[in-house]
């Protein structure tokens, strides 16, 4: 019986090691996260820093959102990156986005092919290190029945005897317990947002998508603050009624700030409707619609003299989750794997 479980314990540390393994391969990073593939307004330096703050190991996949015609991903060699030269390159990708797997070890160089891109600093390298495989599994021992007790006849001291009644059990509270009572947590604290991250509030190369895949998918409460980052004289920030932001007109907008960056604070629930009213800019995609809903706190923003509000406590910049955060679901299948068989066990 121990050796049919010994062997069973063996081959369920297999199948672990090979689900972790799994886990940690292929790992998707969206270039330059949520600016996507484009010409960076603040240079070179956007997908660099990008890039440093990744981990890239063998099997992971390389992730260029862009916009078909607009862009392509070009993977060149260290000579052609430096000179952005895309006349002899490993391979061009023009349908976005474009999935790359990350194959071998060491420095990829990818550019955007179109002329005067890669010069613009539409260029980014990676260090790609092997793969790594999840943790070995504990070495295995041999499980020996254990001896049977030999019965006594006697009591021994601490044993209860059967007429002795059950302990009653005590209904106040545990050190540690929480009462049926205990109030619900309270809001969360208002959060700042940077509209459009490290591509700012610009023109984008893809049109209005740019800053509504930036919206998409966050809690925006009133309370939080918008930061609006961009050139003094190139834009500015307008709020106005969905007729205008249709229509990309701004006769008569709710508010209007040209004074960056301009920090807007969330007062009121519903559909908020933002653009550049600097003629042609709101047409060529730069707008952006938000859906704000309950308070994320009871204290309201203070007005602030150019117009723009501010929070009483500002919570700073909230980055959006990393995907390579998230827990792998190959991770929990391992970890439930195990349970059932040293349940099975013992």
């Amino acid at each position: 019986m121990a050796v049919s479980r010994s062997k069973t314990l063996a081959f369920a540390a297999i199948v672990i090691a090979a689900l972790l393994h799994i886990s940690a391969a292929q790992t998707p990073h969206t270039v330059g996260g949520n600016a996507g593939w484009t010409i960076p307004q603040g240079g070179e330096s956007v997908y660099s820093n990008w890039a440093s703050g990744n981990s890239f190991a063998v099997g992971d996949i390389l992730v260029f959102n862009f916009a078909a015609g607009a862009h392509d991903v070009t993977q060149v060699n260290k000579a052609d990156y430096d000179s952005c030269s895309a006349a002899n390159p490993m391979m061009t990708s023009t349908t976005g986005p474009a999935r790359i797997t990350l194959n071998s070890t060491g420095e990829h160089y990818f550019i955007c092919g179109v002329p005067g891109h890669c010069s613009a600093g539409q260029k980014v390298t990676v260090n790609v290190l092997a793969s790594t495989t999840g943790p070995s599994p504990a070495p295995r021992r041999a499980l020996t029945p254990a001896a049977a007790p030999t019965p006594s006849t006697s009591p021994v001291a601490g044993d209860v005897p059967s007429s002795a009644p059950a302990p009653t059990p005590s209904t106040s509270p545990v050190s540690g317990d929480v009462p049926s009572s205990a109030p619900v947590p309270s809001a969360r604290s208002p959060m700042t947002y940077t509209v459009g991250d490290s591509f700012g509030w610009n023109i984008p190369t893809n049109g209005a998508a740019l800053f509504q895949n930036w919206a998409a998918g966050k809690d925006f409460m009133v309370g939080d603050i918008l930061v609006f980052n961009y050139t003094a004289g190139a834009h500015n920030v307008a709020e106005v009624t969905s007729d205008a932001y249709t229509a990309c007109t701004t006769t008569n907008p709710i508010s209007l700030d040209s004074n960056p960056p301009s920090r807007i604070t969330l007062t009121t629930a519903g559909e908020h409707f933002y653009l550049c009213a600097v003629p042609g800019h709101c047409s060529a995609g730069q707008q952006l619609s938000i859906n704000v809903t309950g308070a994320a706190s009871t204290t309201p923003g203070t007005p602030s003299p150019s117009g723009s509000t501010t929070p009483s406590s500002p919570a700073g910049n909230v980055a959006p989750p990393s995907p390579n955060s998230a827990t792998s679901v190959a991770g929990v299948s391992a970890a439930a794997f195990l349970s059932v068989f040293v349940a099975l066990l013992l």
